[in-house]
């Protein structure tokens, strides 16, 4: 059901007319309508443990409707538990998949030569998809590289987009390195033109260099939380009108109605500072940057704290 059949079906399962019973593989709180999942009742099926998968497979040996009659040796089993990963589906595909290249006996080699790899589990639209990508960034945030690496690769292994991998890493850039490494952004945005200059598999090496980069720098949200309350302030001060000094005054009318009076050049001051109002009052003495003691934000707070002396001295 796409969202506007559920949200039509909804009465009728709220009245008790319709008993509504579904599977997914998605996770239903991406694809079912709140109001929906609300009057369900969610029941998770978990992965298989390896026995239980061992268990389907012997059955499967056993039954005459199945591969009754097949020898399957041990090594061969432990290959097909292990490719599985939990899906009993698929044992019994590779279980089959095996049984066709030989009369009796499967062997190692045969289940090998019969599947490709274990499976990768991954979702590029839903759950996998968000949960591995949290995890990434997670990690690059938690200063570990060889963590970021590994669910880097691991998202590229599952086919995901590495332009989507590049868009993300430019945003941990910002969002926890911040100006504490300011070449970090520089060298995210290199990786993402590396990324579409020499396409894939090449690329995945640049992704790698920007994730172990973002791992070992110095880690600062001071630009990102400072954004945040200036949001903030945007939505509490947005009809305010721009203090008169700071309004552009290009034209003779603009002039005479004192735009631009008032203005304080900074070039005419001592290092270029001045002390002057360039917010409306109501936020003027609002901070909200604040740089931490790490990285490169250290000489950024002796500037700032060079400015307000200017400002005192002027």
């Amino acid at each position: 059901f796409n969202k506007a059949q559920q949200d039509a079906i909804l009465p009728f399962v709220e009245d008790g007319t319709v008993t509504l019973i579904g599977a997914t593989t998605e996770n239903p709180s991406f694809e079912i309508v709140s109001a929906l999942l609300s009057r369900s009742r969610t029941y998770v099926l978990n992965s298989l443990e390896d026995e239980e998968i061992g268990s389907v497979i012997d059955a499967a040996l056993s039954d005459p409707r199945g591969l009754k009659g097949y020898e399957l040796h041990d090594d061969a089993r432990a290959a097909i538990i292990d490719v599985s990963n939990g899906d009993a589906r698929t044992a019994l595909n590779a279980l089959e998949a095996s049984s066709s290249l030989v009369e009796r006996a499967i062997d190692l080699a045969t289940v090998q030569g019969a599947i490709q790899g274990r499976t990768l589990i991954y979702d590029k639209g839903g759950e996998q998809h968000f949960d591995i990508i949290s995890a990434l960034h997670k990690s690059v945030r938690g200063s570990d590289p060889d963590a970021s690496l590994y669910w880097l690769a691991r998202m590229l292994e599952s086919g995901e987009d590495p332009l989507y991998l590049a868009r993300r890493i430019v945003r941990m850039a910002t969002e926890d390195i911040g100006l504490a490494d300011p070449h970090a952004l520089t060298l995210c945005m290199a990786a993402q033109q590396a990324v579409h200059f020499i396409g894939m598999p090449e690329g995945a090496l640049a992704l790698a260099e920007a994730v172990v980069h973002l791992s070992l720098a110095p880690k600062s949200n001071a630009v990102y939380t400072a954004y945040k309350a200036a949001v903030s302030d945007v939505h509490q001060t947005r009809n305010d009108p721009v203090p008169i000094h700071l309004r552009n005054s290009a034209t003779k009318l603009m002039k005479s109605l004192g735009y631009g009076e008032g203005y304080r050049y900074a070039h005419d001051f001592e290092g270029a500072v001045v002390e002057q109002q360039n917010r409306p009052d109501l936020i003027q003495d609002h901070v909200y940057y604040e740089p931490t003691d790490r990285g490169h934000e250290i000489k950024l707070r002796a500037r700032m704290d060079e400015i307000k002396r200017l400002r005192l001295e002027e």
